[in-house]
């Protein structure tokens, strides 16, 4: 941690905090983000989704809403949508309209949307991080108490050298990598069911076993799933079992998972009198 930034502290009422990261852009990074939430609340879950990508804030039409956050006392409450509690710039920040602010002005905007959101309480806040690891990531990571990081790539060679090193800021920060999930693994052909690999073929699975840190799945470049995203239907808000929404659920059951595991692992603390 940087000198003179606060410590990493809990949000009060969620157990669970986990980070989605990506070390570069348009590997569906939100849309991990977005469906491993709705995932965990179809599963009967509480959650929350925090859309810390100030910069291009794609929750609000993933989840397809619009609406304005109202205050609450001294704090904001968060849209909810598909039993999910949603918080994003983009509610307060609609439209094409670009956010110019440095990095300040964002650093006080996450701690707002952490600290300054009833999110009630909550099993799982899902929080969808900008890509790279740039100052948002690092604000966040080093202020609050983060459970664990996911990371999301795809197999092509030029997505896992940046996957490399998120996955090597969030070690040098201490934040538990949950794992590495490979979007976009494969294309299914509607008319013949023949497989095609268009960014390669296991390269994720190949860097979690070089990395040491568990790889969590594959996920298909599905055209339902990009619908899902465009029309504001996830598409794990079909049922459970559904053949284009089943692995978000996977994800999910294996990230409640390794969050157990990754408590169990961390060092207890002992407070002398």
């Amino acid at each position: 941690m940087h000198p003179g930034n606060p410590p990493q502290s809990p949000i009060p009422g969620v157990r669970y905090l986990i980070a989605v990261g990506s070390g570069k852009g348009g590997v569906g990074k939100t849309t991990v983000s977005v469906n491993l939430a709705i995932a965990l609340a179809r599963l009967g879950r509480r959650v929350g989704l925090l859309d810390a990508d100030v910069y291009g804030p794609n929750v609000p039409l993933m989840m397809g809403t619009r609406e304005t956050p109202v205050g609450h006392a001294e704090s904001i409450r968060p849209i909810e949508k598909f039993g999910v509690r949603v918080m994003s710039m983009g509610f307060l920040n609609p439209g094409d309209k670009p956010l110019i602010w440095r990095g300040p002005m964002l650093h006080n905007i996450i701690q707002q949307f952490l600290r300054n959101v009833s999110w009630g309480e909550l099993d799982y806040l899902v929080i969808d991080l900008p890509p790279g690891t740039g100052d948002v990531a690092l604000s966040l990571i080093q202020t609050a108490a983060i459970s664990g990081a996911i990371v999301v790539t795809t197999p092509s060679d030029v997505s896992l050298e940046d996957a490399r090193k998120a996955v090597n800021m969030f070690s040098q920060v201490r934040v538990p990598v949950l794992g590495l999930v490979e979007n976009m693994s494969y294309l299914i052909v509607p008319s013949t069911g023949e497989r095609i690999d268009v960014f390669g073929q296991g390269g994720g699975k190949r860097t979690a076993a070089t990395m040491g840190v568990p790889f969590l799945g594959e996920l298909a470049l599905d055209p339902e799933v990009r619908i899902g995203g465009d029309s504001g239907q996830p598409i794990a808000a079909r049922a459970e079992g559904d053949t284009h929404s089943e692995p978000f659920f996977q994800l999910a059951r294996t990230v409640e998972e390794r969050c157990g595991q990754a408590q169990s692992a961390a060092p207890r603390v002992t407070v002398e009198d």
